[in-house]
C-alpha cells in the first residue's frame, strides 16, 4: 500500500476516532496531494509516488515550524500548541533526519574530500551537499554546519 493510500486510510480512522488535530492535517495532506497532482498535469483520482507525497509532507512540516516561530515571536502560544500537535502528525510520515552531530560529520568528510576551500566555492559545495543529503538532513542545519566551516 502507498503512502498516499495509508494517508486517505488515516482520514478515515481519524473520522472514526474524532481526533479533530489529526482529521485536520489527514485533510490538508490530501488536499496538497491533490493540488500536486493537478500542478504535474495529473488526475485528482491518480496517486502520488512515495517520494513525491514526502515532498509534500516535508513542505506542509516546514510551513508549521515557520508558523511555530513565527507566533512564538508574536506570542501566539495557543496557536504555537496547534501547530505543534500538526507538526507531530506530519512527522509520523516522514523518514528520520540526521542529527546535528551527524550532519557535522558528514560535512567535514565531504569538505576535506572535495577540497573547497575557496570561500567563492562554497555555494557550489553547499549544492553538492544537498544533492546527498537530500530527504536525510535539514537544509537549515546543512547551512549552518557549511557557515561554521567557512568563517
Amino acid at each position: 500500500m502507498s503512502l498516499h493510500e495509508q494517508i486517505k486510510n488515516q482520514l478515515k480512522e481519524a473520522m472514526k476516532a474524532r481526533d479533530t488535530v489529526r482529521l485536520e492535517v489527514m485533510r490538508g495532506l490530501i488536499t496538497a496531494f491533490t493540488n500536486e497532482l493537478v500542478a504535474t498535469g495529473k488526475t485528482p483520482q491518480d496517486m502520488l509516488e512515495d517520494t513525491d507525497v514526502i515532498k509534500v509532507i516535508t513542505r506542509a512540516s516546514k510551513q508549521r515550524k515557520d508558523s511555530i516561530e513565527q507566533f512564538t515571536k508574536g506570542g501566539r502560544m495557543d496557536l504555537v500548541d496547534v501547530e505543534k500537535s500538526q507538526l507531530a502528525v506530519l512527522e509520523e510520515f516522514l523518514p528520520k533526519l540526521m542529527s546535528k552531530d551527524e550532519v557535522e560529520k558528514f560535512v567535514k568528510e565531504k569538505y576535506l574530500q572535495l577540497e573547497v576551500k575557496d570561500p567563492t566555492k562554497k555555494g557550489m559545495f553547499m549544492s553538492t551537499l544537498m544533492k546527498d543529503l537530500k530527504g536525510k538532513a535539514d537544509g537549515a542545519i546543512v547551512k549552518e554546519v557549511v557557515d561554521v566551516l567557512y568563517v
